[in-house]
């Protein structure tokens, strides 16, 4: 699949307008529904294909924010052949009591993944609790960045954002 039938088949399938609450407490005319694409099996591996030219040399591990990165990462991981972390936003109390499942993070190099990126709030916060358990952390992917200052906040923690598609990606 071309990039641009990728932005057409993620435009025709997750791009809402209308007035949308996004986490970061903003409102947007513009909403992407990433279930939409993370749902449809060839589109997730479709994405998860372009996804694999992002990650970076040295890459250890992927750790999948929870909850829409989780599918992304899973996807990537098949692509790239490295192992996986499923990101919770806060550790269970109960059993493990992880942050962080599947593979070890500590001492390793690990590429933090995302779906849908706005201002870089919650990958900000993953990527301090993560370092916290040790990972050493550079860079983040994610399937689109919604240009609303999210790469600037990465940017003061020393991570560097590789988004597979931006907003203006879907200008019309």
């Amino acid at each position: 699949m071309t990039r641009d039938d990728l932005v057409r088949q993620i435009e025709e399938r997750s791009r809402l307008t209308g007035t949308f609450l996004l986490r970061s407490g903003r409102t947007a005319d513009e909403y992407f529904d990433k279930y939409q694409f993370e749902a449809d099996p060839l589109l997730l591996d479709a994405v998860a294909a372009q996804m694999a030219g992002l990650v970076p040399a040295g890459t250890e591990v992927l750790a999948g924010l929870e909850m829409g990165g989780i599918a992304i990462v899973t996807a990537l991981g098949r692509h790239t052949g490295l192992p996986c972390a499923f990101v919770r936003k806060a550790a269970k109390r109960y059993g493990t009591a992880r942050l962080a499942e599947g593979a070890d993070v500590a001492g390793r190099q690990v590429l933090v993944v995302e779906d849908v990126v706005t201002s870089g709030g919650q990958v900000v916060l993953s990527t301090r609790e993560l370092r916290n358990l040790g990972a050493r952390i550079d860079d983040a992917v994610c399937v689109i960045d919604r240009q609303e200052g999210g790469a600037e906040a990465l940017a003061v923690e020393g991570v560097t954002l590789r988004p597979l598609l931006v907003r203006d990606d879907f200008a019309r």
